[in-house]
């Protein structure tokens, strides 16, 4: 039995071996003693999982493929979530204990997953998988670039990005019509934010809606004083601001009284 990729779900399934072996390598296994993978298909990212000295569970949403799995790998047995993985409530198998998130993620919904893990955070030292190669820049990217928003500074205040190697279509079944790339994401030592966290990511999805704004007109919304329009931070545009200069724009905000 082989399973047939569906375009519904986003499937593309890895065939290099090679690949699959080096985005298993690409997490360093401390911190944690479980890991979880998102969509593995028909396996060829699992079996090297399973290679190693932590205990791995697998979620996924394609019946097929659970069957599948469940035929071809014994050593899955009691570990395969066949749920949605957005909408599931993970701690039914962690127990809120740490454990690390890695997957060839469909691109459909490859950003929830991010999110989902930045909510999870807690519980995720680490987190490396393989996306749509401009959305993998994205997350990684640093301020001063078109492409740095959203994803960028919301992951980069919790974790550590790193891209790590470009993935052509041609080693896919079937091939997607865009380059794929992996990243690497490793939690900081220090993940809990010097501010609001809610008004945090306020600020920046906020700022990022009208990108090529100054702060001072994307924030309108916020109603500041006076004197804190005055700050010259507020000249600048949101992608012109670091992870650090977001959080000081946070702190600025909420000393405001907004």
């Amino acid at each position: 039995m082989s399973v047939k990729a569906k375009k519904h779900l986003g499937q593309h399934f890895l065939t290099d071996e090679s690949i699959a072996e080096k985005i298993a390598d690409s997490i360093s296994l401390e911190g944690y003693s479980k890991v979880l993978e998102i969509g593995p298909g028909m396996g060829v990212l699992t079996k090297y999982l399973l290679e190693k000295p932590t205990e791995t569970f697998v979620i996924e949403i394609d019946t097929e493929s659970v069957e599948y799995l469940g035929l071809n790998y014994p050593k899955l047995d009691g570990k395969i979530i066949s749920k949605d993985f957005l909408k599931y409530n993970l701690n039914e198998v962690f127990n809120e204990e740490p454990f690390a998130i890695i997957g060839n993620f469909p691109y459909n919904i490859s950003t929830q997953i991010v999110f989902k893990t930045l909510e999870m955070r807690n519980q995720i030292p680490e987190f490396a998988g393989m996306f749509q190669k401009e959305v993998a820049q994205r997350i990684c990217e640093k301020k001063g670039s078109k492409i740095y928003g959203i994803l960028s500074v919301l992951t980069q205040a919790f974790y550590e990005a790193e891209y790590l190697f470009t993935v052509p279509p041609d080693v896919f079944d079937p091939p997607p019509k865009v380059d794929s790339g992996v990243l690497r994401l490793k939690r900081k030592e220090n993940f809990s934010l010097p501010c609001d966290e809610k008004l945090f990511f306020r600020v920046v999805k906020t700022a990022f809606q009208q990108r090529r704004k100054t702060l001072r007109n994307s924030l309108k919304t916020f109603d500041f004083s006076d004197s804190l329009k005055e700050d010259s931070i507020f000249d600048l545009r949101p992608e012109q601001l670091s992870v650090e200069q977001f959080i000081e724009l946070t702190q600025k905000i909420a000393a405001d009284g907004v």
